[in-house]
């Protein structure tokens, strides 16, 4: 991939980008196509990355899929109450851990002597391939047999804002490293022919910990970042036009600002100018597909109520889901939602009974009904849905007012699927006390390379140029999990 980019270019981009912020115009370029025929006499690959760095383009094999949507849950969801049931752990909860489970290990907040917890959550096994799965997760529970479940996830970082960054990034530093939605889009652009490739939905009482670093594009070229979609009449920022401008008055700006800068394109053949042309052309098709697909009046009453869906004006997990659905039928490449509060430490509001119960609840029908939406459609053998958080949860308790667990990053679990992925299986599996991943392990950088793999994408050449240096998304480290791979 590595594409070389002409210094003198990337210097107006730059300028572009540091006066324009988040305008009209930075937003177009995020998603800008060359529907016009402005550029046609630059069709080669290399000089169409050049003008439309967002124009679809092949990766380094055939792909399995072509999207993704990313359902993250902040906070590091319980593997032992959701996902790995652990029969030891019920015999001996109650007693301290083992010392040799502890010996050099590190803990966000509770010591090496916490007694070890059992679940109080029953688990029960689900569809012809018997996955086994927790009694809070019924809805997904329907759909196990398209489930590839992980339960030897691994990661390096405690902390929850490093630890997203980590899962994100592939680094834990705040050091503007590239999110995977970028890498993504810098390696095979998007389908989207008046939205943004890359976008990001949040769902919950706040932002997950972390922030925007989570969505950036980094290094690479800004037009590969994140457009969060807000909501409400106006889902991106700066898109709508000011006060007193009508469509007419608004249309005629754009082709009045299009004329002059075709005049500069002609008498200088800068091709900024000619991405500059597209980027206002794109920004005000935005202006009505923007709004256009947040309106939800159109979807039936069979598909709200099967994402539980009773307000569509209401903002919620399982709205952003059905928008996610929306999103890459209508060519988006990485969808993101981020759903908070899976942070659960035993305070109220924050333990492993009504605060794991009310996400559970938020969340379970949405992830399904999303499953079961995209397999009905054909979309589902074309896009990777992923469910997971940024680390697990201890198997000792942790001593609060409530139940809960702390941080725990050497075993947890996550799911996969559609998009070339094998369901009905799991992968992995950790040691007795649900601690350790021993088998099968998947670190956080396998799994990263895996997604960019069902995407046609090589983690190993998909790097980029900066301050010296190759980098890519998997650092220095990955290999891809082919037991995931249908």
């Amino acid at each position: 991939m590595n594409t070389p980019i002409n210094p003198v270019i990337e210097q107006t981009r730059r300028h572009f980008f540091g006066s324009a912020g988040l305008s009209i115009g930075s937003l177009g370029l995020a998603s800008l196509l060359n529907q016009q025929g402005l550029l046609a006499a630059k069709t080669d690959g290399a000089n169409l990355r050049e003008t439309n760095p967002l124009a679809p383009q092949d990766g380094h094999h055939p792909p399995r899929a072509k999207s993704v949507i990313y359902l993250f849950m902040a906070g590091g969801p319980s593997h032992l109450e959701l996902f790995d049931y652990k029969p030891k752990l019920q015999e001996l909860s109650g007693q301290v851990i083992p010392e040799s489970y502890v010996e050099g290990k590190r803990f966000a907040f509770i010591k090496k002597d916490a007694k070890l917890l059992g679940t109080k959550r029953k688990f029960v096994r689900y569809g012809e391939s018997g996955l086994e799965l927790s009694e809070l997760l019924p809805h997904i529970g329907s759909m196990a047999d398209d489930i590839c479940l992980i339960r030897s996830m691994k990661t390096e970082v405690f902390n929850h804002g490093p630890a997203k960054l980590y899962m994100n990034t592939g680094f834990q530093q705040f050091m503007g490293r590239p999110s995977m939605g970028s890498w993504v889009t810098y390696g095979i652009g998007s389908e989207a022919d008046d939205l943004p490739g890359f976008l990001v939905l949040n769902s919950g009482p706040r932002g997950p910990r972390g922030g925007t670093p989570l969505w950036s594009s980094g290094f690479l070229p800004t037009t590969y970042q994140g457009v969060p979609l807000l909501n409400g009449s106006d889902p991106i920022l700066n898109l709508s036009s000011p006060r007193g401008f009508d469509n007419t008055r608004q249309g005629d700006f754009v082709d009045a600002v299009k004329d002059l800068n075709q005049a500069r394109l002609d008498q200088i053949g800068d091709p900024e100018i000619a991405t500059r042309i597209a980027a206002y052309e794109m920004a005000y098709r935005m202006q009505s597909s923007a709004p256009e697909l947040m309106d939800l009046s159109g979807e039936t009453k069979e598909t709200l109520a099967d994402y539980g869906i009773t307000d569509v004006a209401k903002p919620s997990f399982a709205r952003n889901c059905l928008l996610a659905r929306r999103l890459v039928e209508r060519g988006s490449r990485f969808v993101q939602l981020y759903h908070t509060d899976w942070d659960h430490h035993g305070n109220p509001g924050t333990d492993l009974g009504k605060a794991l119960d009310a996400r559970c609840g938020e969340t379970d029908q949405p992830s399904a009904a999303l499953l079961r939406d995209l397999k009905q459609r054909g979309l589902l053998e074309d896009t990777i849905v992923v469910w997971g958080g940024e680390f697990g949860r201890t198997p000792q308790g942790e001593p609060r007012d409530l139940i809960g667990r702390d941080h725990h990053i050497d075993g947890f679990s996550m799911w996969l699927a559609g998009g070339g992925v094998k369901g009905g299986q799991s992968i992995g599996a950790t040691d007795e006390l649900g601690y350790n991943a021993v088998e099968d392990v998947v670190h956080v950088h396998d799994l990263q390379a895996t997604l960019l793999h069902l995407l046609g994408l090589d983690h190993l050449k998909l790097t980029f140029r900066f301050q010296g240096r190759d980098y890519r998304l998997t650092d220095v480290g990955g290999h891809v999990v082919e037991k995931v791979f249908a």
